[in-house]
């Protein structure tokens, strides 16, 4: 599975350059399904308007509202309860799986749940576009920083798809996000090399490739 990981979704131009690069067609080409599952484990998101406003592409993150030429629903929670056969052929028919943010823990716990972190190894042509918590839940760790929802194994670790962890939503002091200061404070406390990203940035991994996509600010905590 190719990866792109954003802080605020497909923000900019490079980004969905970048995108279109990794799907190797164009978006107006392309089959995506949303997941809002991390929403809902979030204290300020949750159930309600934020998860319809993302699944109808109405939110002010682009991800859902690109131009696909088809957009469906993949909602982890409910996939436990159906048969297997009504939701995998769809997965694996389908360009783009695109992670809306919230809540990293929750998350992990339903991908892994649901069964979609089965399929993973299957998915060599499928692009996962995450939006913060939908980045994250790729890494090893969050961070105590980030844990809301607490997980069954009472930490903050992840599905460790990649071998390093993102701190999402970097901004210049006195903005909204995570200053500099509170992003090296969290890094301190990972235990693998990490990124900053602000909205304006990605992380794109192919194989063992990792490109930093940018018109914005990021940084990068060697361990």
């Amino acid at each position: 599975m190719k990866l792109l990981l954003t802080s605020a979704g497909v923000t900019n131009p490079t980004i969905f350059a970048a995108l279109e690069e990794l799907i190797g067609e164009p978006i107006s080409e392309s089959d995506a399904l949303c997941i809002p599952t991390a929403q809902y484990g979030h204290p300020w998101v949750s159930p309600g308007i934020k998860a319809w406003e993302f699944i109808s592409g109405r939110s002010e993150n682009p991800m859902v509202d690109l131009g696909w030429e088809s957009v469906g629903v993949l909602e982890l929670t409910a996939l436990p309860s159906i048969d297997e056969e009504r939701w995998k052929p769809l997965v694996l028919e389908t360009d783009v799986l695109l992670a809306a943010g919230g809540d990293a823990l929750y998350l992990n716990h339903w991908v892994q749940q649901s069964g979609l972190a089965d399929m993973f190894p299957s998915l060599t042509k499928t692009v996962w576009v995450g939006m913060s918590a939908g980045s994250m839940v790729m890494t090893p760790q969050i961070g105590r920083e980030f844990v809301g929802w607490k997980s069954m194994t009472g930490d903050d670790s992840t599905l460790g798809v990649v071998p390093f962890s993102i701190c999402p939503h970097l901004a210049p002091d006195g903005a909204p996000g995570n200053s500099l200061a509170a992003a090296e404070k969290w890094a301190g406390g990972i235990q693998q090399p990490s990124y900053a990203i602000d909205d304006q940035t990605a992380i794109s991994v192919t194989d063992d490739a990792v490109d930093v996509l940018t018109e914005g600010i990021w940084r990068y905590f060697p361990k």
